[in-house]
């Protein structure tokens, strides 16, 4: 049995994101199913947006014939809405146009409707213009040939919206990571069914399949393994030969009735085990087949905390994704933190109405509610205090997925 030294969080990740073998299978899929997958190609644009000028707010179109001395009224002639073409504007001429409406030939400005005032056909501006206002003009957001979505990124909402602006009808994406998802313990006891002593319900099954579901992973959910050596060796044998990734929760530590570690180094191989970090300590990594397995705590917040740190850096980039780490925001500290540990912290934290970081009251591992109340975690190194009005590392879980 080889003798693991306890690693640095970086060495840690570092080692997970050098064994992250990228898949190569790519998928067209509809924009509708795109969300959460990662872009195989380049999105280049076969079209101007706008294709045409259009007016940028509800108002009045002119042909202004010169700036410097604009008419005192204009002449109103016609009525543009979006979806409609109008006829040229001479000189002095106005036209009431809406939103999105395409620019009239002739019209060099667009006055809002709020600065105007209207007798009958006279429009007379109540505010000086220049030359081109409020007209969006053809190719001011993206031009033809551009590449707005480069090969990697993990598509979002607004990202599937700019590609169906250009009329983009469906992506070509990296095939889905299929990943197994294992719970263990004999205390651990299905939401819905009454408890018994000594039993806790299983929060981390439902906790760790969405996160993988936020992913794009495809989750197979093979429920809870009892504490028993020869029941852990076949679920994790049988889970490892379908699947890309097989995840663990718990049984990886060293107590008597945990058999994660012994069945995985008896299947295949464990290249990682213990990280300095807290919470989280006992995560593993390793290899049962050709399938990756990790390994990660039983406690609910050492269990989410390491998913989010280790294991989705890992996933993204096994998905072929260009940008695996979170944001990092410098802010200042609404607290203090006297109790230099000997392990990188992550500690449960939020903004609060000063625009400070505040810590929730308990950080121990087992109180998800911190991951709640939280909108983020503060990255404390080895050895560090805190004083109140230091700058802090902040990685919000909005950076996460979380």
């Amino acid at each position: 049995m080889p003798d693991f030294a306890m690693l640095d969080f970086d060495a840690a990740l570092a080692q997970l994101l050098a064994q992250a073998q990228a898949v190569t299978t790519t998928e067209a899929v509809p924009l509708a199913a795109a969300l959460g997958r990662v872009l195989a190609d380049d999105v280049c644009a076969a079209i101007n947006v706008p294709g045409f000028d259009n007016s940028a707010m509800d108002g009045y179109a002119l042909h202004v014939p010169d700036f410097s001395n604009p008419p005192e009224q204009y002449l109103v002639v016609q009525r543009i809405a979006a979806g409609e073409v109008g006829t040229p504007l001479a000189a002095g001429e106005a036209a009431r146009i809406f939103t999105g409406a395409p620019i009239p030939a002739g019209a060099n400005a667009v006055a809002m409707q709020e600065v105007c005032s209207v007798d009958g056909e006279q429009l007379r501006v109540n505010l000086t213009l220049k030359d081109g206002a409020n007209i969006r003009r053809v190719g001011d957001d993206i031009a033809a040939g551009a590449v707005i979505l480069p090969r990697g990124v993990v598509l979002t909402p607004a990202m599937i919206g700019l590609a169906a602006s250009v009329g983009v009808a469906a992506l070509n994406v990296f095939a889905p990571l299929r990943v197994a998802l294992l719970s263990t313990g004999d205390e651990l006891v299905e939401p819905g069914l009454p408890l018994q002593a000594g039993q806790i319900y299983n929060s981390n099954r439902y906790v760790l399949i969405n996160a993988l579901k936020a992913l794009g992973c495809v989750v197979s959910d093979l429920g809870i393994v009892p504490d028993d050596q020869e029941a852990t060796i076949a679920a994790l044998q049988y889970a490892a030969q379908s699947h890309d990734v097989l995840i663990t929760s718990g049984g990886v530590s060293v107590g008597e009735e945990d058999h994660v570690k012994s069945a995985v180094e008896y299947l295949g191989k464990l290249n990682l085990w213990k990280i300095a970090i807290k919470p989280g300590k006992p995560f593993a990594f390793g290899k049962i087949g050709a399938c990756d397995f990790i390994g990660l705590p039983g406690n609910p917040v050492s269990a989410l905390v390491t998913f989010l740190m280790l294991v989705r850096p890992f996933i993204l980039a096994r998905q072929g994704a260009s940008q695996t780490s979170p944001a990092r925001l410098p802010l200042i500290a609404d607290f203090d933190w006297k109790k230099a540990g000997d392990r990188r912290e992550f500690l449960r934290a939020r903004l609060n109405a000063t625009g400070r970081v505040e810590l929730f009251a308990k950080q121990g591992s087992g109180v998800l509610t911190s991951m709640v109340w939280g909108d983020g975690l503060v990255d404390l190194p080895i050895g560090q205090t805190i004083s109140r009005g230091d700058v802090v590392s902040y990685i919000p879980f909005n950076s996460l997925g979380a």
